[in-house]
């Protein structure tokens, strides 16, 4: 008899087949309350889910035999970690799998940011050029020799920080503490790092200590030259901190792969000409989602074969 995993969100066509080998799968599940949950579901002793998603002490109450909460990602920060502690339930994720597509994505949101080219393809797509007195975009910063600012300096930051590197640009970046084998520059507080930087990437992990850590205060060190990136998750930047400074001109430019409150994007960002808006994709690529496939699958079997799990998370 397959053992039963309960699926929360609906994951893609090929994982779900590939589940459905060795595992009878009960999900996806409308909703994150525990009345939500199947009966069926209670025998299970995995929960599979996404990191956004909530999944607190109620619903792992519902699951009386759940032994195991597997990410299908990095992210864990819905996950209620103290009350999966105090159950014995433990966590795992798919660690640094999708890092270097994230990494990727990054560097593409900083070069349409700085260069214009969300703005140039707009301009153009629009009819404008050679329109009489309609230029395109034009003295867009060069990436070689400015100051790239990581905040959080782990799997994907410092890919990030390897491939701005090759852009030719300075490296500096924030993170609980130094990290003395890596040649960048620390510094030890988030507004210090703005104020150094030009352009500031977001690769922290979500947690309450960063919830809205990119305030008014760092957007206002970083300048009315200076750039945001964001690939990390949307509850580390303080949205109507962002907007008010984007619509005064206190900071350059943005670029967003995530959101406060997804798939809701505040209207005044969509209506700024000097963001670039993508919809949660970093993590996407073909080869990340084969790998963060490939560590849930790993991670199961382990689990049930009484096993270490490949990539648990210290609760």
């Amino acid at each position: 008899m397959k053992p039963t995993i309960l699926m929360m969100p609906r994951l893609a066509a090929e994982a779900i087949a590939r589940l459905k080998q060795s595992y009878t799968v009960i999900g996806p599940v409308d909703g994150d309350a525990a009345a939500a949950i199947p009966a069926e579901a209670r025998d299970a002793r995995v929960l599979v889910t996404y990191g956004g998603r909530r999944t607190g002490a109620e619903l792992m109450d519902a699951l009386p035999k759940l032994e195991l909460i597997a990410c299908y990602g990095s992210g864990v920060e819905g996950v209620d970690a103290a009350a999966a502690k105090a159950r014995g339930i433990r966590l795992c994720n798919a660690a640094d799998a999708n890092a270097r597509s994230v990494a990727e994505f990054a560097m593409g949101l900083m070069l349409c940011a700085m260069r214009g080219i969300g703005q140039g393809e707009r301009f153009l797509r629009d009819g404008l050029w050679g329109k009489p007195g309609r230029d395109p975009v034009a003295n867009t910063p060069d990436l070689a020799g400015r100051k790239i600012g990581i905040y959080g300096l782990g799997a994907i930051g410092s890919r990030i920080a390897s491939r701005a590197a090759a852009f030719e640009m300075e490296v500096g970046y924030h993170s609980r503490s130094p990290k003395p084998d890596l040649p960048y520059r620390f510094h030890d507080s988030l507004p210090g790092l703005a104020a150094w930087a030009d352009v500031l990437v977001v690769a922290v992990r979500a947690s309450a200590e960063t919830r809205n850590a990119i305030d008014d205060a760092v957007l206002n060190a970083l300048g009315p030259a200076g750039y945001v990136v964001n690939i990390a998750r949307g509850l580390v930047i303080d949205e109507d901190a962002l907007c008010a400074a984007l619509e005064q001109k206190r900071i350059a430019g943005a670029a967003l792969d995530v959101f406060a409150a997804e798939p809701h994007v505040p209207e005044r960002l969509r209506a700024l000409d000097n963001v670039v808006l993508t919809p949660h994709i970093a993590a996407s690529s073909q080869d990340a989602k084969k790998e963060q496939l490939r560590m849930l699958l790993g991670n199961l079997e382990a689990f049930f074969a009484g096993r270490p799990i490949l990539s648990p998370v210290t609760l």
